[in-house]
């Protein structure tokens, strides 16, 4: 089985993105959630993952709006596949008008 964790860093801050909600799916079924720590960190979302395709939603405009910043972007969902196994890790560089994502180590 594989695991989860995640990151958000605010570009425009260039700190840590704490408080931000994320939700981890697999097809409509609702895995795990979580809010990201005092360091933008999620350390485990979702247990020991199978193999098959899931889905990371980050609720953008909810941590946005407690920062009384306007955002282009809600929500910013990452669908990624789970190959092997290993641990995952999925970060999230984040800004009113942009976002990036990768697979981190």
């Amino acid at each position: 089985m594989s695991s989860l964790s995640t990151h958000v860093l605010d570009a425009v801050r260039g700190a840590p993105a704490r408080e931000v909600a994320v939700t981890l799916y697999r097809g409509a079924e609702q895995l795990d959630s979580g809010t990201t720590d005092a360091d933008g960190r999620i350390g485990a979302l979702g247990g020991d993952l199978a193999a098959g395709t899931y889905r990371l939603v980050f609720d953008t405009g909810g941590y946005f709006a407690g920062q009384q910043v306007d955002t282009f972007y809600p929500e910013v969902s990452v669908a990624f596949a789970v190959t092997e196994e290993r641990h995952y890790h999925v970060p999230l560089l984040l800004s009113p008008f942009a976002f990036s994502t990768y697979r981190g180590s």
